[in-house]
C-alpha cells in the first residue's frame, strides 16, 4: 500500500464537491515555507481546527475581555486592533503557483498556532448574535432584527491578518506557539495607561498633561514604562488616579465614570475644573519636587478623595466649596501623616486611606479657625 503523506494526497483522486481558495504569496519564514493573506472572519470560521495537543485551554476572563472589545467595533464603530493569526497546514491543501491561490479541500482544516482567543471571541460573539436574532425574530421586532443582521455582516466581513505555515510539524507547531507566547511580555505602567485613549479619565488625563499651563510646574511622566522619571512629579497613570479621586471619590480600580462613552463638552468641563485644582495646588502647596511628602502619590490621591468629599457635599461638584477646602493645605503638618517607617512599610491602600484620614480629622478639627484666621489676616492687610 502506497503511503499518504497527507488527507491532500488521499483526496486527490476524488473529484471534490468544492474548494476554499486562499489568495495569498508564498515565502521563506525562518527557513519554512509561509503563506500571508487577509482573510474575513466568514473564511476563517470554515478551515481553522484546534489541537488541545498544542494549544491551553480556553481562559474565561480573556475571551471576556476580546468580545468587550470587539463590541466596541460593533456598537460604537470603533477601530480595534489585532494581531494576526498564525495557522498550520500539517500538509493540507495545493498552491497553484500560477494564480498565486492556495487551495483547501471543503473537509480540510488548518491548526491555530497562535490567536484560540481571538477566534473563539469572534466565534462566541457570532453564536450571541444568532440567538439574539432568532429571540427578536420571534418577538417581531424587525428593527432589532436588521440591527443584528448589519452587526453579523461586519463580524463576517471583519478582516484578519494570517501567516500559514505549510511544512510544519506538530512538534515544531508547539515550539513556535511557546515562543510566540513565552518570549514577549505585555506593556505596562504609564506606557500601557497612555495607549489607552478611549476611556474617560485616559483622554482627560492626556488633555490636561498637554495643555494645561499648572502640569509644565508639576511635571508629568508620560512614556516611561514603569514608575516615573526623576525630573518628574507626577507619572501619567498618578494623574489618572488623581482625577478618578477628584471626580468620584474613588480609587481607580472602583471608579464607574471611566468608560467609553463620554461627550467633548463633559472633556472640557472636567479639564477646566482639574485644571483650577492643580492651580490651586500650586498655590497653596510647596514648590512641586520629588521627596516632598506633600507630592508624593499616596498623599495626592488621598487629598483628591478627601477633596470630592468637600466638594460634593451639596450633591453636586461645586467649584467653590474646593476653594475653600483647598486654603487648609498651607496649615497642614505633612510629617505626622505617618509614625515612625508607615510610610515605607505599609500596603499601599491603608497608606492613601490614612493620609485620607488624616486629612479629613485635620480639616474637621481646624477649618473654621485656620481658614477664617487667614482669611481675616488678609481683609486687615487689605
Amino acid at each position: 500500500m502506497d503511503h499518504v503523506s497527507s488527507l491532500s494526497e488521499l483526496l486527490a483522486d476524488q473529484r471534490a464537491s468544492s474548494f476554499i481558495e486562499i489568495p495569498g504569496v508564498l515565502s521563506r519564514t525562518f527557513g519554512q515555507t509561509t503563506l500571508t493573506t487577509t482573510l474575513p472572519m466568514s473564511k476563517l470560521f470554515s478551515i481553522y481546527e484546534v489541537d488541545l495537543e498544542v494549544q491551553r485551554s480556553i481562559v474565561p476572563q480573556n475571551l471576556s475581555k476580546l468580545m468587550d472589545y470587539i463590541m466596541l467595533y460593533l456598537d460604537n464603530n470603533q477601530g480595534i486592533y489585532f494581531p494576526g493569526i498564525i495557522l498550520s497546514a500539517r500538509g493540507a491543501g495545493e498552491y497553484d503557483e500560477e494564480h498565486r491561490v492556495y487551495r483547501l479541500q471543503a473537509i480540510e482544516k488548518l491548526y491555530v498556532v497562535d490567536g484560540q482567543h481571538r477566534l473563539a471571541a469572534f466565534r462566541r460573539m457570532m453564536e450571541t448574535m444568532q440567538s439574539l436574532m432568532a429571540r427578536a425574530k420571534d418577538r417581531r421586532e424587525y428593527d432589532r432584527v436588521d440591527e443584528i443582521t448589519e452587526k453579523m455582516r461586519r463580524i463576517y466581513s471583519f478582516p484578519m491578518s494570517v501567516m500559514i505555515y505549510l511544512d510544519i510539524d506538530a512538534k515544531q507547531e508547539r515550539q513556535l506557539f511557546s515562543d510566540i507566547n513565552k518570549l514577549p511580555r505585555k506593556i505596562g505602567g504609564n506606557l500601557a495607561v497612555l495607549r489607552e485613549q478611549r476611556r474617560f479619565y485616559h483622554v482627560l488625563a492626556t488633555r490636561i498633561a498637554e495643555k494645561e499651563e499648572a502640569m509644565r510646574q508639576i511635571s508629568v511622566d508620560m512614556f516611561t514604562e514603569r514608575g516615573k522619571g526623576p525630573e518628574y512629579v507626577f507619572s501619567y497613570h498618578l494623574l489618572i488616579e488623581i482625577l478618578a479621586g477628584l471626580f468620584e471619590g474613588r480609587l481607580k480600580s472602583a471608579a464607574r465614570n471611566n468608560g467609553y462613552h463620554f461627550t467633548d463638552k463633559d472633556l472640557q468641563e472636567h479639564q477646566k475644573l482639574a485644571g483650577h485644582y492643580f492651580n490651586l495646588l500650586l498655590k497653596y502647596l510647596p514648590q512641586p519636587e520629588q521627596g516632598l511628602l506633600c507630592w508624593s502619590e499616596n498623599v495626592q490621591i488621598a487629598m483628591a478623595l478627601f477633596f470630592h468629599e468637600e466638594a460634593t457635599k451639596s450633591a453636586t461638584f461645586n467649584k467653590y466649596e474646593l476653594e475653600h477646602a483647598l486654603k487648609i493645605l498651607p496649615h497642614v503638618n505633612w510629617d505626622a501623616i505617618y509614625e515612625g517607617d508607615e510610610k515605607d512599610r505599609l500596603p499601599r491602600r491603608s497608606r492613601i486611606m490614612k493620609a485620607y484620614q488624616y486629612l479629613k480629622d485635620f480639616y474637621k478639627e481646624n477649618n473654621l479657625l485656620l481658614i477664617s484666621a487667614s482669611e481675616s489676616s488678609k481683609e486687615d492687610a487689605v
